[in-house]
């Protein structure tokens, strides 16, 4: 494997959506790297793809390629034919088949808001929340495994009582970006060191999971912290996310603010 001197830059395809994928393109390209090639979500699903593709208008549209389009035979052959050095994904909501993996010369980077091996997977501030496990950001190698792959650089985040899940995932994500840029110049002469996860103290989520805490039974007796923690657990940017409870065929959406007397 070839070390990177300091004239000698990565060659990166870019996979992203969200504000965190914004800033983390800025910063590469502030740093005098080109993305020869940009994933970008379904327009159906996207929140910043058009900040995106505004920030790589010199790519040639073959080199831009739109939701799964990245997974079809014609776009794998093109991404081998780029021969890219990383494939960087910031909130790239897609999983990433074993063929893309293999393209890169060092593999398929991914920046997840969680401190790995805790809450791989989907809503992350969420279940750190519920769970009480620790959180973070962290920088890792995908493999076919769901967030499962070895960790680059971490940082992690205290979570605070008056803190939600779209409180905690405004926090990860500045965390993330941090981190990113702490990582760059390892990234870019190939010379970080890398951890192996220990997935039998970690914990994992599907997108679907959220659903198993959401009711809220009226007749129950629960604990008032538990309640609490379940809220502050729940209360994120979509209300369809929230704690609900039912009452003559009607639901009712729950969430919670909460501020620190000062």
């Amino acid at each position: 494997m070839r070390n990177l001197n300091k004239n000698d830059y990565p060659r990166i395809v870019y996979a992203g959506d969200r504000d965190i994928s914004q800033w983390v393109l800025e910063f590469i390209l502030e740093n005098g790297v080109k993305p020869i090639a940009l994933m970008v979500s379904d327009k159906n699903k996207a929140t910043h793809d058009k900040d995106l593709l505004e920030l790589c208008d010199y790519l040639e549209s073959q080199n831009v390629l739109e939701g799964s389009k990245f997974r079809t035979g014609e776009s794998i052959q093109k991404l081998k034919e780029l021969e890219p050095d990383y494939i960087i994904c910031v909130h790239f909501p897609y999983v990433v088949p074993k063929e893309v993996l293999e393209i890169p010369k060092y593999g398929v980077l991914n920046l997840h808001p969680a401190y790995l091996p805790y809450n791989r997977g989907w809503n992350t501030p969420t279940w750190a929340i519920y769970d009480g496990t620790p959180y973070g950001a962290t920088l890792h190698f995908m493999n076919e495994g769901m967030d499962a792959g070895d960790i680059i650089h971490q940082k992690g985040i205290e979570i605070m009582p008056d803190d939600t899940a779209d409180s905690l995932y405004q926090k990860v994500k500045m965390t993330e970006f941090e981190l990113f840029k702490e990582s760059w110049e390892s990234l870019v002469h190939n010379t970080y060191t890398l951890k192996k996860q220990d997935l039998n103290k970690g914990t994992i989520y599907k997108k679907a999971d959220i659903e198993s805490i959401q009711f809220i039974d009226l007749s129950e007796n629960v604990n008032t912290g538990d309640l609490i923690r379940l809220f502050r657990a729940l209360t994120t940017s979509n209300i369809k996310e929230s704690a609900y409870f039912e009452v003559d065929g009607k639901r009712y959406r729950i969430q919670i603010h909460i501020e620190e007397d000062r």
